[in-house]
């Protein structure tokens, strides 16, 4: 394990990603999913919460880095002093609700210029990107107490990944998973305390134009409109006025640590 070079191994898996689809590192993606992302993880129980709350304190300030629709960042918001959410989506930061004491930066965290706050979490916002190495380096400078980071370890459960398993044979190249995070923090020299947690994916769309758009986006050659369409017509289950793509338990990682000090 000593022989392998971390960095590269992310770069090159991310890199392969790239080919498929932009997905995770295309705001405009984001842009477009945010009403569906909403649906579908505002109603989520969220185990990531739990394992900030020995660190939270109504004297201390967070910045939440990829805050998304503000999942994580309005609940802590109501626990905390201050609460910076940093999103460079417009479509996402729509949905964030305005709290008195939290201050929205429209900005990727590699562009964003923020105070240091106590506490710094970074919610499956890695995936995309291909320089890790700075981007963490930044995290631990930001945060005076503890940073947070979370990924998955399993497969991305998506219904782009059923329809190409069907139509093209495989799911395509892979996200990098949280063990690589886990690996390359150690590289650098972060032994970090980890958690586990587990949790059902369910991904909501208001109807099935949304559905076909959102996984056009990340299914990449091959597409085809007609037979996509009869894929999510079987894989989709009408729950409401709302489809649903069940993507099965999810297993996360959260790399938590004390930054590094210079």
């Amino acid at each position: 394990m000593g022989e392998i070079d971390w960095v590269a191994r992310w770069q090159k898996v991310v890199a392969d990603r790239a080919t498929l689809a932009s997905g995770h590192a295309d705001s405009g993606y984001w842009d477009r999913r945010a009403r569906s992302y909403a649906r579908s993880t505002h109603a989520r129980g969220d185990e990531f919460l739990q394992v900030l709350e020995p660190y939270l304190s109504p004297r201390k300030t967070l910045i939440d880095v990829g805050a998304g629709t503000g999942r994580h960042a309005t609940p802590l918001a109501e626990r905390l002093e201050w609460v910076t959410a940093v999103e460079p989506s417009d479509g996402m930061r729509s949905h964030i609700p305005p709290r008195d004491n939290m201050t929205v930066i429209a900005s990727t965290w590699e562009d964003a210029q923020v105070a240091p706050a106590d506490l710094v979490i970074c919610s499956h916002v890695l995936y995309g990107v291909a320089d890790p190495v700075p981007f963490l380096d930044k995290l631990q400078k930001a945060a005076r107490e503890r940073v947070f980071v979370m990924m998955r370890e399993t497969d991305l459960p998506h219904p782009a990944a059923e329809i190409r398993r069907r139509l093209v044979g495989d799911s395509g190249p892979r996200l990098p998973r949280f063990s690589e995070l886990f690996m390359l923090l150690l590289q650098q020299g972060v032994a970090a305390d980890v958690d586990f947690i587990r949790y059902p994916i369910l991904t909501r769309y208001a109807n099935m134009e949304e559905a076909l758009t959102d996984s056009r986006a990340l299914f990449g050659e091959g597409w085809d409109e007609v037979k996509a369409r009869a894929v999510l017509d079987d894989v989709l289950s009408k729950e409401g006025d709302e489809l649903v793509f069940d993507g099965g338990v999810a297993l996360s990682g959260v790399a938590h640590w004390k930054p590094q000090t210079s």
